[in-house]
């Protein structure tokens, strides 16, 4: 399923791709992202922390319902940040 179906807009997600390619701004994220394990993904209030802390160092201002979209996403895709595979279906996604 696409992320477009949760009301995530192609636009932003490019804005966000172009963001992520500054080394700066790429480690920061990694940071946040560095002990987040498969079980954090499915709680939705780690989740939506996650989601405010990253668009706080992206300097994104999300709306309500945009972060209930991006929340309700990454719940749905079930991401084990430790399996490869679902890594590498997350990067085609968005590639």
């Amino acid at each position: 399923m696409s992320y477009q179906n949760y009301g995530i807009k192609p636009q932003f997600v490019e804005r966000v791709k172009q963001k992520m390619k500054n080394p700066a701004v790429k480690e920061r994220i990694r940071g946040l992202l560095a002990h987040v394990t498969k079980h954090d993904l499915q709680d939705r209030a780690k989740v939506r922390r996650l989601v405010k802390s990253a668009s706080v160092i992206l300097q994104e201002k999300l709306t309500e319902s945009q972060e209930d979209g991006i929340v309700a996403f990454v719940i749905a895709q079930k991401i084990d940040p430790n399996n490869t595979f679902h890594l590498l279906k997350l990067w085609g996604m968005f590639r």
